[in-house]
């Protein structure tokens, strides 16, 4: 898939889950209860053991029925093990300027995060995708998120950090272009008591709000 087609993916569903998960087991099976309730999108975590190993199974297991990219990527090293298991596109809570270098000579979306404006605007200046606004909570939510796009309406944003079911129509209508959900869905209880259903129902929450958010 092409760069610009992984892109109008993810804006078009919206929804990508963070994978964290104590094993590589328990992180296949979060993706399954996920999929299972209706999205489509994947960031597996490098704090998932056996990660890269994850991803390259994930993405030859699911095909076209899933984008399965590449979270928490530091360093140069790192995504090049990610594009090379098939990842869809990288993700990194801060920025790295030469991972993201790397990343985008090989025509796959890069999503750094940033906080400040200027962090935001460094990003976006290097040929960023999206830019993860991490931890965009901690700094006020989706008003947060709203006072960044005021000045930098251009800068495609991709919320991180407490985005769950009840808040996830506030951040689209703040200009959210995409939403990194994270413990809200892939519950750690949950999962290491095998309760996946739970994970499924919280995820076609969430599907339901974006379709409610869009139908007004």
């Amino acid at each position: 898939m092409t760069r610009e087609a992984t892109l109008e993916q993810l804006e078009q569903k919206v929804l990508v889950p963070v994978v964290r998960a104590p094993s590589a087991e328990l992180a296949a099976l979060a993706v399954e209860a996920i999929l299972e309730g209706g999205i489509s999108i994947f960031e597996i975590t490098l704090t998932v053991p056996g990660a890269v190993s994850l991803i390259e199974s994930l993405s030859k297991r699911f095909g076209a029925r899933a984008l399965i990219g590449a979270g928490t990527v530091l360093t140069v090293e790192q995504a090049r093990a990610c594009l090379g298991a098939g990842a869809s596109f990288v993700v990194s809570p801060g920025l790295d300027l030469p991972t993201v270098e790397h990343v985008l000579k090989q025509g796959v979306p890069m999503m750094p995060g940033a906080l400040t404006p200027t962090e935001v605007i460094t990003a976006w200046k290097a040929g960023v995708d999206m830019v993860k606004i991490f931890p965009c909570s901690a700094m006020g939510g989706a008003k947060y998120l709203k006072a960044l796009k005021g000045p930098l309406p251009q800068v495609k944003m991709l919320p991180t950090g407490g985005v769950n079911a009840a808040n996830a129509p506030e951040y689209l209508a703040a200009g959210a272009a995409a939403l990194g959900i994270g413990s809200e869905l892939v519950d750690a209880q949950a999962l290491a008591a095998g309760k996946v259903d739970v994970i499924t129902a919280r995820a076609r929450e969430l599907v339901d709000a974006v379709a409610a958010h869009r139908a007004r």
